[in-house]
């Protein structure tokens, strides 16, 4: 299968293999880093919840409705299709940050 669609009465998404993406992972931690955006204190003010976002590659498709992504760093991970913390990459998302996405052509 090259790609999976996904729509649960949302816009449709197709991924193939090789797309980019960026996930917004969101963290909670006591000094959230530079790159931290949405960054907000929980209840009593001791930590920050915020989002990072991550510039991945789409390795496989899975059938199973999972697609299985490469890091920077060269790490492996697994996700849900339909998570709405994925977003694919536009143009000039592509010409920003193109470094920071990983070339998994080379080995």
């Amino acid at each position: 299968m090259s790609g999976y669609v996904i729509g649960e009465g949302r816009k449709m998404r197709r991924f193939s293999a090789g797309d980019k993406i960026i996930y917004h992972k969101p963290k909670s931690s006591f000094c959230p880093g530079p790159r931290a955006k949405q960054v907000y204190p929980l209840e009593h003010g001791e930590a920050y919840h915020y989002v990072v976002d991550k510039f991945w590659k789409v390795d496989k498709v899975n059938d199973d409705g999972t697609l299985d992504v490469v890091t920077r760093t060269g790490k492996k991970n697994r996700l849900l299709a339909s998570d709405p913390n994925i977003s694919k990459v536009h143009l000039l998302q592509h010409l920003f940050y193109r470094k920071r996405f990983p070339d998994i052509n080379k080995a």
